[in-house]
């Protein structure tokens, strides 16, 4: 995805720092929908998600890839784990780290069937979804 796909001030700026805990530049500001976008992924409590279409529209900004965009640039910076596929399918590339987390956390899981790739269990969106509700009031 490009750059110019993100909501007009949430271009990427050139770090890529993915899911983990590094930036190219520590002292870089982030565009402000990147900051609105992981302030919605802090209010999510533990044991629970938002797909990033639910992230998108509880802003009222931008859509899921644009979240998505913002979340695999600045992510690492917060619990990235709760910002999931609308599918309940675990991050590629991140399958068991966020799993420790999930597990850790209480948050709903559906076990893998047999045939299910890598036998990796998926979130139980029905169980594990967040609205956004009461604790978000007041959050924009």
């Amino acid at each position: 995805m490009s750059e110019e796909s993100l909501p007009e001030d949430a271009g990427a700026q050139g770090a890529h720092a993915g899911y983990d805990d590094t930036r190219e530049e520590p002292g870089e500001a982030l565009p402000v929908y990147a900051e609105r976008v992981l302030e919605v992924a802090e209010l999510i409590p533990p044991g629970r998600v938002m797909t990033y279409g639910d992230v998108a529209e509880w802003l009222e900004e931008g859509g899921p890839r644009q979240v998505g965009r913002v979340m695999a640039l600045y992510g690492g910076a917060v619990a990235w784990w709760r910002v999931v596929r609308a599918d309940g399918v675990l991050l590629p590339g991140q399958e068991q780290r966020a799993l420790g987390h999930y597990r850790a956390e209480g948050t709903p899981l559906k076990q893998a069937s047999r045939a299910a790739e890598g036998h990796l269990p998926r979130l139980d969106m029905r169980r594990a979804r967040w609205d956004g509700g009461e604790r978000a009031e007041g959050h924009t």
